[in-house]
């Protein structure tokens, strides 16, 4: 998928860069609840992904009580 298809916000997700939309819809992730069944070192590891766009997901789950799986940094 080129990032330039990709769009700026999917699912329940924080506005994040379209590479890292680009990753996650890849992964088949669309939702904050499948970002949480996820480490922040495995997203960490989809290219795209980086420190800023963990960082976002980071705070809209803890909006939502959730947080990243076990095995965080």
């Amino acid at each position: 998928m080129n990032t330039l298809d990709t769009p700026a916000q999917i699912g329940d997700l924080p506005p994040l860069g379209r590479p890292a939309n680009s990753a996650l819809l890849q992964a088949g992730i669309t939702t904050l609840a499948q970002v949480a069944e996820q480490s922040s070192k495995d997203l960490l590891a989809m290219h795209g992904v980086g420190p800023k766009a963990i960082r976002l997901l980071d705070a809209a789950l803890a909006e939502r009580g959730l947080r990243f799986t076990s095995g965080s940094p």
